[in-house]
């Protein structure tokens, strides 16, 4: 069976909107390691190697905007495509106390081979579609945990990050916020401006309005969640879209 690094959805839909899923899931290609990272089932149903729900909310989100979306169809274990090429965690050997017994020995070879395998053809096929239209909006579709490595619970609903393009961000936030009954972070709990990842590879670098948002990964657990989320962002991106007149 061929192996295929990406899904594209909705590609013929006429909407000016780009729905992204760098981490949808937590497959690795047969022809990496046998298909088997050598972690436990319990760490690759984790953050660590995907973004729990995240696909589920992309693929409604972009149905209900008619507008195309892609996810990557490879484990952010096997290649980060959220990362630029020359990016130290691009290919991780440890990642949150768990070492990844196959990409221990992984070299410059292996690295280059996964690149061409997964990472490339991903960006590829985003950039394609970005470019489909003059004035594609790009969202990249992401979730977090609901605490990390012992720390403080994290509070946030739902975040934005940015980088300094914030023409679709600052009205998103404050459209999330006017929710009334959302905790809602700005570039939290992380930063958005990341050289070399997807969205500044995407939109930054081709001026195009962007966001990306990340949802806590214990509200999209299941499908109705995930199809809840989407019905709710959905019209207010695009009364974000309008308040920023992009």
């Amino acid at each position: 069976m061929t192996y295929h690094p990406f899904h594209t959805f909705g590609e013929d839909r006429p909407g000016r909107w780009l729905i992204t899923c760098d981490h949808a899931t937590n497959a690795v290609p047969e022809s990496v390691a046998g298909g088997d990272l050598g972690l436990p089932e319990a760490d690759m149903a984790r953050h660590i190697a995907y973004d729990p729900g995240a696909a589920g909310v992309t693929l409604a989100l972009a149905e209900m905007l008619d507008s195309p979306c892609v996810t990557a169809n490879f484990s952010r274990l096997v290649i980060d495509p959220n990362r630029g090429e020359d990016d130290p965690t691009l290919l991780m050997k440890l990642y949150d106390g768990s070492i990844i017994p196959a990409n221990r020995q992984a070299g410059q070879a292996e690295r280059e081979r996964r690149l061409n395998l997964c990472y490339r053809p991903y960006h590829r096929e985003v950039a394609r579609l970005a470019a489909r239209q003059d004035d594609t909006l790009y969202v990249a579709v992401h979730s977090f945990t609901p605490q990390f490595k012992g720390r403080d619970p994290r509070p946030w609903h739902v975040a934005v990050l940015f980088a300094d393009d914030e023409r679709l961000s600052a009205p998103l936030i404050d459209l999330l916020r006017r929710e009334g009954d959302l905790v809602v972070g700005a570039n939290e709990p992380y930063r958005g401006d990341l050289p070399g990842d997807s969205v500044d590879r995407h939109a930054i670098a081709h001026g195009r309005a962007n966001a990306l948002i990340e949802i806590r990964n214990d509200l999209i657990q299941t499908d109705a969640q995930q199809y809840e989320w989407a019905r709710r962002l959905a019209p207010i991106l695009e009364a974000a879209r309008a308040k920023a007149d992009v």
